[in-house]
Order: C-alpha cells, then sequence, then structure tokens
C-alpha cells in the first residue's frame, strides 16, 4: 500500500490525482470549453446574465461527466477538490466586503458629490469631458465597480455634459474610460481582487505594483479628452440643467474620507478585509450624523421584502451571489483541467513557439486574455476563465505574480468596456436611452460609435503589450515571493 493510500485509509481523505477522459486532453477541457462557447453565444444573442454564465458553468461540468473514462465517483471527487481551492473561496469573500464597501459609499451620496464637483467649476465642451473622465476614475477606484460608475455617471452626467456643449460620444466614452481606470487600479474592484487571488498575490502589492501601468495610459486619455471631446450643440434648455444642478450637494464628498482610509490601510500592508471592514465602520456613522442618511438606508428589516433585510449593506452582499458561485465553478473546472492533463498539454505546446524567451511568453499571456476578453462580455467572467492559464504560463517562466496579475487584469479591465457587445457598454447606452424620457433633448450614443473613443482602455492594453514586447516593468519571482530584476537560475 502506498503513503497516499495509507493517508487516505487513516484519514477518508481522498485526493485524485489523475483522471481519464474520452478524447484525452481534450475531453477534460469541455467543461470549461462549453462554458466559454455559452458565453460568448448569449452575448452575441445579447442575452448575456450572470444567472445565465452559472447555468452555462454547471452544463459544461454535466457534460465533463459524461466524457470521463475514470470512475464517476472520482470526477465528482476532483470536481469538490477544486471547489475547495482556497482562490475561489477567497474572491469570493473580499467580493462581498467590497461590495458592502461600495453601496455604503453610494448611499452617503459620494457619486453626487462629485457632480457637483463638475456642476461648478463652469467647465465647458472639452475640459469638461476631461473632467468627466477624472471624475469618473475617481469614483470607480473609490466603490471598485464600473458598472455602477457606467450607470451613475450616465444618469448624472452625462446629461450634464451633453448641456455645456460636450460631444455625446466623448462624453460617453469619458464615463467609459474612467470606469476602465478604477476597475483596474481599484483594491475593491472585483477584477483586482480575482486577478491578485487566482495569481497567490497580495492586493496591496499588486495596486502598488500597477500604478505606473494606469497612469501612463491616463495621461494622454485626459490630453485627447480635453483636445477633441467639444464641438457639442449647447442645449438650450437652461430650466433642466439648473434642476439637475440643484439634485446634487457637496456633502457626498464627505465619503472620501473612508475611502482614503481603505486605501491608506490596504496600500500599508493590512489585508484587505481589515481595510474594507474599517472603511464600513468609519463611514456608516458619518452618513448618519451629517444627515446624508439614515441607519435604514444601510441596513433595514421589511416583513414585506422579499430578501426581508433591505439596505446599502444587502445590496452590497446580493451583487456579488451569482459571481460567486460562478468563480467556484470557474475554478473547479480549472482543476478539472489539470486532472486530465490539458494545462499540461496546452503548456508544452506554448512552450514549443515560446522556447526560453520571457517576453514570448507574456505575449501568449496577453493574448490568451485579450481572446477570452473578446468574446466573453462579462469581464470578471472572463478573467476567471483566463486566469489559469496566466498562472501556468507564468509560473514556468517564474515571472513574479504582481506582474502575472497585472498582465491578467490590465486587459481584463480595458477590454471589457470597448468593445460594443460588452455588457458595460450596453448597460450605459441603455441608462442613456432611459434618460431621454426625461430630457427629450438628449441625444442617445450607439455602442458603436463609442468603441474607438474609450482611450483608457484602448492604451491600457496598448501599453500592456509594449510592457511584455519589452520587458518594461518584468519582475522575477524569487524563492521567497520577492521581486528579482533576472530570471533566477534553476
Amino acid at each position: 500500500m502506498s503513503d497516499n493510500e495509507e493517508l487516505e485509509k487513516a484519514t477518508g481523505d481522498k485526493t485524485i490525482q489523475k483522471l481519464d477522459f474520452r478524447l484525452g486532453a481534450v475531453g477534460a477541457a469541455i467543461p470549461l470549453v462549453f462554458f466559454v462557447v455559452w458565453a460568448i453565444s448569449i452575448s452575441v444573442l445579447k442575452l448575456s446574465s450572470e444567472v445565465g454564465l452559472v447555468m452555462g458553468a454547471v452544463i459544461g461540468l454535466t457534460l465533463g461527466l459524461l466524457f470521463c473514462k475514470s470512475k464517476w465517483e472520482d470526477y465528482a471527487q476532483g470536481l469538490f477538490d477544486g471547489l475547495a481551492q482556497p482562490v475561489g473561496v477567497i474572491a469570493m469573500v473580499a467580493w462581498f466586503y467590497a461590495g458592502m464597501f461600495a453601496q455604503v459609499l453610494q448611499a452617503g451620496g459620494l457619486v453626487e458629490g462629485l457632480v457637483w464637483i463638475g456642476a461648478i467649476t463652469g467647465l465647458t465642451g472639452g475640459l469638461f469631458v476631461a473632467l468627466t473622465f477624472l471624475l469618473a476614475a475617481t469614483f470607480s477606484t473609490a466603490v471598485g465597480t464600473g458598472y455602477g460608475t457606467t450607470v451613475a455617471f450616465c444618469t448624472l452626467m452625462y446629461p450634464a455634459g451633453v448641456a455645456v456643449g460636450a460631444d455625446p460620444v466623448f462624453m460617453f466614452a469619458a464615463i467609459l474610460a474612467g470606469a476602465v481606470f478604477g476597475d483596474n487600479l481599484a483594491p475593491v474592484s472585483d477584477t483586482t481582487i480575482v486577478s491578485a487571488t487566482t495569481q497567490d498575490a497580495d492586493v496591496p502589492g499588486v495596486v502598488r505594483s500597477r500604478f505606473k501601468y494606469a497612469v501612463v495610459a491616463a495621461v494622454p486619455t485626459v490630453i485627447l479628452f480635453a483636445i477633441f471631446g467639444g464641438g457639442g450643440q449647447t442645449q438650450a434648455d437652461q430650466g433642466a440643467l439648473d434642476a439637475m444642478i440643484e439634485s446634487t450637494t457637496p456633502g457626498g464628498l464627505i465619503m472620501l474620507a473612508p475611502f482614503a482610509l481603505v486605501l491608506i490601510l490596504a496600500l500599508s500592508g493590512h489585508h484587505l478585509l481589515t481595510s474594507l471592514t474599517w472603511g464600513i465602520i468609519s463611514a456608516i456613522p458619518l452618513i448618519v450624523i451629517t444627515g446624508l442618511g439614515t441607519f435604514g438606508d444601510i441596513i433595514s428589516f421589511n416583513p414585506d421584502s422579499s430578501t426581508i433585510v433591505e439596505g446599502a449593506l444587502v445590496s452590497g452582499l446580493t451583487g456579488y451571489f451569482n459571481m460567486a458561485i460562478l468563480i467556484l465553478l470557474i475554478v473547479a473546472a480549472a482543476h478539472l483541467l489539470k486532472l486530465g492533463g490539458t494545462m499540461e498539454a496546452i503548456t508544452k505546446g506554448l512552450i514549443k513557439w515560446i522556447k526560453n524567451s520571457v517576453r514570448k511568453a507574456e505575449v501568449a499571456i496577453w493574448g490568451i486574455v485579450a481572446l477570452l476578453n473578446s468574446a466573453i462580455t462579462i469581464n470578471t467572467a472572463a478573467e476567471i476563465a483566463a486566469a489559469p492559464f496566466v498562472k501556468e504560463l507564468g509560473t514556468k517562466y517564474q515571472i513574479h505574480r504582481y506582474r502575472m496579475a497585472n498582465m491578467l487584469d490590465a486587459v481584463t479591465s480595458a477590454l471589457g468596456y470597448i468593445f460594443p457587445w460588452g455588457a458595460p457598454v450596453l448597460l450605459g447606452w441603455s441608462t442613456i436611452k432611459t434618460m431621454q424620457g426625461q430630457y427629450d433633448w438628449l441625444p442617445i450614443v450607439e455602442p458603436t460609435a463609442v468603441f474607438p473613443f474609450v482611450f483608457q482602455g484602448w492604451f491600457l492594453v496598448i501599453v500592456m503589450l509594449i510592457a511584455a514586447l519589452t520587458g518594461w516593468g518584468l519582475r522575477f519571482q524569487g524563492k521567497n515571493g520577492e521581486e528579482l530584476m533576472e530570471r533566477p537560475r534553476d
């Protein structure tokens, strides 16, 4: 009896080391391949939803069972081993805390405070578009949600910009570009959390290391929006603009204090959950004491509601329930890839082209992430699907985990807000359409018109490709996880 068998007999645990599939490595890839095809299909049909993605993952895992030649109980055990991987659980819990923090900041009126800044500056045309990008970037970095930023700013800032002579296409693009910035850089962003945890990296270290990439992309973005963002026709409906300005208030700007606290704690080395907890604890009394909201806005009990418990904290949790289930299922599918030998086969195939070139390895990583994000419209789902390939290649070539996380997240955050079929682009477009009912003079920008001008997204993709080709910012992984300038010798 082997040592593993003796251990299994003594403890009752069973760890599956290998699974055999019909079609070999291709059969083991069925769960993940089906999920990707499913995600692309419902995206093309404009039926994309988080619940739909979860269903696709479940069906894919079920199909994998039918292709498995090993005992079905071994397949099931391998699946459960994958579900129990720490990476999925860590990301899930971090999402819950980040979601609660984001909703509390929004309940405190942070977005209204930032829009108020835009309203009182007196800027018009292209300068207003550039300011919109900066404010959207600030908000998305604070709350960590690009989707929420898109909805909030399309509701409040987009009509204001059009009213003061900003080009409608560039206004929409500036909002999406600001969402890209925060989704990529925010410590509490879902993509930041996934990119860090899937590459065994800490969130504060990842954020510090990727700041330079985000800023290099942001500088020309601001300049281009300022230069080309004007030229729209100033709308004559001054009454509507005045009413819009009156609906904003500077009070919500106090919510920048809890955001700053979270940022300082996270970047100074505290665990993300610790940082978020203090952010939530500090934000709630500020909201109540300053009169920006009531404690009932944070949490309340409503027996007539389907959830019974309501408020910002509850919304922050429920907003990530479906994605939490999805990441567990995709991590399990990735584990089956390893058990079935698919990951090893793909890695060997890529290595034949890469050979010993680290730069080719990074270009391959860039290409894999870009391909999956071009197809799957929900960027977090695409990032989860790409993460195991990034980890496998990066580890093979001893690329530092911060660098792997940055390659994964930057391309994911960028492309998710660019393509016309992307979920956030369609979300912003539908939000603007609903606003036209309130402002009949408001033009609607089609998704196909805006995608060339989401400058932060395009520049971020280009910056990461240049980084891969030139080795700019490249660091290697030492034996103890330290960053090395040169690749360590085996």
